[in-house]
């Protein structure tokens, strides 16, 4: 069965824009969502008390006919022209550098004690199972939110944890936070911690982009199995 995450917030079920910070559920006949979760990543969980529909995602709906196990969106993410820096130090343009027919992106950054280790091991496990055309074409990304952080070197040896062929992405903050709004990511800033380090808030959700656009996204907890299938219908 699909699912959605669904708002502890209020939302607009005649327009399905659910905005704030979500918890997963199982999605019930009855049920049209959201997609727009924010990740504390700290052992405490998410975070409340987020800004007015970040992230907010258009939702189409529950199709029974639909092609995508994921969340298909009403209205496909286009990919946003900004350059970022890859973690080999080179120039990286979203639209021009992304020259696989499936790219999936994931914002997070290394220091993330909890989702970020999860979902990278649940894209990780999701690649290896594609077949080889599939997965030659297909290429993954992961945007720090954390660029004071995350250099180049550190994201390299971080990504280098789930799959060498994970190309990390750093940057001034304003284009990152500007690329993350494109794709309906958010990103809620810092929470210091009593150690003196932080925390940094964003949302968990994979974009899954066919070309230039993104019909589909996946929240944290979507099964492997539910990736891999949607992988290959974007592949197609």
């Amino acid at each position: 069965m699909s699912w959605l995450a669904v708002s502890a917030g209020n939302f607009d079920v005649g327009r399905r824009v659910v905005p704030g910070v979500v918890t997963r559920t199982v999605l019930g006949a009855a049920v049209a969502g959201l997609v727009g979760a924010l990740a504390a990543c700290s052992g405490g969980g998410a975070e409340t008390g987020v800004p007015a529909n970040p992230g907010g995602a258009l939702i189409s709906g529950i199709h029974r006919d639909s092609v995508f196990r994921g969340a298909e969106l009403a209205e496909p993410y286009r990919m946003p022209d900004i350059t970022l820096t890859a973690d080999n130090g080179a120039p990286f343009n979203l639209v021009t550098d992304t020259a696989y027919p499936v790219t999936l992106v994931f914002y997070g950054y290394s220091n993330c004690p909890d989702v970020c280790p999860l979902v990278l091991s649940e894209l990780a496990s999701a690649y290896a199972q594609l077949p080889g055309p599939v997965r030659a074409n297909t290429q993954v990304l992961f945007i720090t939110t954390d660029p004071a952080r995350d250099t180049g070197d550190v994201l390299r040896g971080y990504l280098s944890r789930y799959n060498p062929s994970f190309v990390g992405l750093t940057g001034k903050l304003a284009s990152i936070r500007a690329a993350a709004s494109d794709m309906g990511v958010p990103i809620k800033g810092v929470k210091r911690l009593p150690s003196g380090g932080y925390d940094v808030g964003h949302g968990a959700e994979v974009i899954a982009f066919r070309d230039n656009l993104a019909p589909v996204i996946w929240t944290e907890g979507t099964p492997v199995s539910d990736m891999v299938s949607d992988i290959e219908e974007l592949a197609r």
